[in-house]
């Protein structure tokens, strides 16, 4: 099982969309309120080098923004 971590706010749709998506396929994810954890904050960006939410940490491989088509690729969704 891949680790997965989503670094959030509570109120950004494209967020609410991945986490949707972690749960139609039974992906185990840990989430990071950016919006009030600092510490999580700081850590997005040094990963990803912006503000803007979602950041996806895939075993280290780095997806900003929602786009299904790469989570299922990265994840092995795929066929």
């Amino acid at each position: 099982m891949k680790s997965v971590k989503i670094y959030s706010t509570p109120t950004c749709v494209y967020c609410k969309m991945a986490k949707d998506f972690f749960q139609t396929h039974n992906i185990t994810y840990q989430e990071f309120n950016v919006a009030e954890n600092d510490q999580a904050r700081d850590e997005m960006v040094e990963k990803s080098h912006q503000l803007g939410v979602p950041v996806i940490d895939i075993d280290g491989e780095i997806l900003v923004g929602f786009n299904r088509s790469e989570l299922e690729r990265v994840l092995g969704l795929t066929k």
